[in-house]
Formats: C-alpha cells, structure tokens, sequence
C-alpha cells in the first residue's frame, strides 16, 4: 500500500508540514513557539496542526508570522508518554498522532512531526503510512556532531527495533545513504558498521554477514564502505553514516546526549569557581556561545523515521521551542528534497537485485 500523491503545497504555493501539538511534555505552547521559529528561517512553509483548535487558535494567534500559513484539524485525545503501542494502535484513531500521520498518507502535507511516544509513533506509521516495498524494520536515524566538514554524522538504527540481522543492517546502510545525501548533501557517503573493533575477525556473526553484504552493494549504490567502525567514530571523521541495531544505537545516542549536558555542566561550574573565573568567563563568552551552540542537541532535534511510505521527523518529547524550530527546519530541508520517493527508489533497487541474486544462486545475498 502506498500513499496517495497529491499536491502537498497549500494555495499560497508553501511545503505544508503536518505537526502533532500535544505529544511533547512541554504541550502545544512550546510546539507553536519554535513553529513560529522555524517560519522565521524557512519562509516557504505552512503547517497543519493537530489537536484541540480551541487551545492551538489562541495560541497562534498571538504569533503574527503565522497568519495565514495554518490549518486546523480538531482532535481531542493525546498519545501519552505512558501508553503502550499495542494499546494505541488499537484505540488511537482519534489522537493528534493519528490524526498527523494521517495527513501525509493522504497526501495532505509532505512530512509529520512529532514529540510523542516513539513506540506509539513508529507503530502507527507502520499502519497508516506502511512499510516500503522489500523494507523489513524501519529505521531512525540522526544527525550526530562530528568532525567531518559537514558538521554531523548520520547513525541509524537509534531506537525503532532493537533487533538487526544482517539484511537489515544492509538496507539501513541504504537509507542511511540516501538520507546523507539529501540531508547532509554528500554525493558518495561513507558508510561504517558499528562494532567492538575495526578488524574484520570481531563482532557477532549477522556482522561479518552484513559486512560482505553491504560491502557487495557500496558500488551499485554509490557509497563507499569503509568497514567496521568503533564508538570513537562516531562523532569522528572516518565515516559520514554510522549503522548499527537499535538497542545499540540508543544507548550511544543517550549516553551522547548525557554527556553533552555534564560538558556543559561542567564548564558552568568551573567559571564559577572564582572571581578569576568568572572574568575568564567573559573573555571567553564568544568562544563559549560556539562551543554550547556546537554541542546543544536541540540543534540536532528530530529523528528520521526512515523505510516508510511517507516522512516521518520524531522530536525530543521534552524539547523546547529551539528543539521543535529544528526538527521542523529538518522536515522542510527534506520535503524540498523529494527525500522519500529517493529512498523508495534506492530499496526498490536493492530488492531488486537482492532478487535477481537469489534467482541466480548468485551474488551478496544467494544462499
């Protein structure tokens, strides 16, 4: 089942962004703050909000640079941080999740985004939007802080399933690709294997599996594979697309952002030390804004939900307005794009040749 194709700009010719107001923990104040952010940077957008109208048209209301660039669809139940997918996906037809993923499969707005459940939020996308064509686990993926001229790494998965076999590695590897090329414009990524060492003996067995395998595809899909990859890679310059299963890529995503914050914590409390310091602190103000701005993961706010018949951006529940601004300047950079029709076409072609091969008895995945 795919999505119907319809135009998804409003009359004025803007990217309409479908946005889920009540999933985050900060509520539908925080998320029309940073919409009114991110209308600042991205002119060329326009949004349709779901959740109660009665709270969200006050609320935008006291934003002028909304007028005009909102629509209104008037839902009245909320996905909580508490509540189980299972359960949502039985009773959630009528929350502002729903409602949000609605509009992209009927081709109402281009991309959703979402603070909500992560669970909740990838198990109604595999309902409402369905999985692409010869896709077995959708992936999330993000940008990391790196040292590469780009200024981010791509990692996936982060958190959507915690299980991988080698297959799934390999379409990862191809979304992460296509992703690093319409999100981070890099024409020929590099793409590494998370491991516990960069030799090739390491690792459990769907590794080195993956590892012939997306090393047999790199050329036919115009990426460079650079083999295993280590924890240090991360935010190193090596490799532009870090893959790994979701449990892992959680914990490395969670233990980045813990550390981020006791850097930050821990600068705060070194220039307050003494009056020296704190002089220091000024001096320094102008390097110190960089560092923070550099380091600060609502910058980098929004997770792609990656494998899915429709764009799927998944925001920090307890982000504030810059988080938000963020993950919707990311939703408008890849509806520009035309990002989901590029990774269909990119699965398509590995399934096809991932075909052919077991046809053959031949090639990366015979057997």
């Amino acid at each position: 089942m795919t999505a119907v194709k319809i135009d998804t700009s409003d009359r004025t010719g803007r990217i309409l962004i479908s946005i889920d107001t009540m999933g985050g923990d900060s509520g539908p104040d925080a998320v029309v703050a940073g919409l009114s952010k991110s209308v600042r940077k991205n002119p060329d957008i326009g949004f349709i909000l779901h959740g109660p109208e009665n709270k969200l048209r006050p609320l935008v209301e006291r934003r002028r640079c909304l007028n005009g660039r909102v629509e209104y669809s008037d839902v009245s139940d909320v996905v909580t941080m508490d509540d189980r997918p299972s359960h949502v996906m039985r009773n959630g037809k009528g929350t502002s999740m729903w409602s949000t993923l609605e509009s992209v499969r009927l081709g109402k707005a281009a991309v959703a985004v979402s603070c909500g459940n992560t669970g909740a939020l990838m198990a109604l996308s595999m309902i409402r939007l369905r999985k692409l064509p010869g896709v077995n686990r959708p992936a999330i993926a993000v940008l990391w802080p790196s040292r590469n001229p780009q200024g981010f790494n791509v990692m996936l998965d982060v958190g959507a399933d915690v299980r991988a076999d080698a297959k799934d590695l390999l379409q990862f590897a191809l979304m992460g690709a296509s992703y690093a090329r319409n999100g981070l414009d890099l024409s020929r990524p590099r793409i590494g294997l998370l491991n516990v060492g960069t030799e090739e003996h390491k690792g459990r067995p769907e590794l080195k599996q993956a590892h012939e395998l997306v090393s047999a595809f790199a050329e036919g899909a115009a990426f460079d594979f650079v083999g295993f990859v280590e924890g240090s890679d991360i935010p190193g310059d090596a490799v532009d697309v870090i893959v790994t299963d979701g449990f892992t890529g959680n914990v490395a995503l969670k233990t980045g952002e813990g550390t981020a914050s006791l850097i930050g914590d821990l600068l705060r409390e070194a220039f307050r030390f003494s009056p020296l310091s704190r002089i220091a602190s000024i001096l320094a103000i102008t390097s110190l804004q960089r560092l923070r701005k550099r380091i600060d993961p609502r910058r980098v706010n929004g997770g792609v939900l990656l494998g899915l018949n429709g764009t799927v951006v998944k925001s920090h529940g307890s982000t504030d307005p810059t988080g938000i601004s963020a993950a919707v300047e990311l939703a408008s950079q890849l509806a520009r794009s035309g990002f989901s029709g590029k990774v269909s076409a990119q699965v398509a072609s590995a399934s096809s040749v991932a075909q052919d091969s077991q046809l053959t008895g031949q090639g990366p995945l015979a057997g």
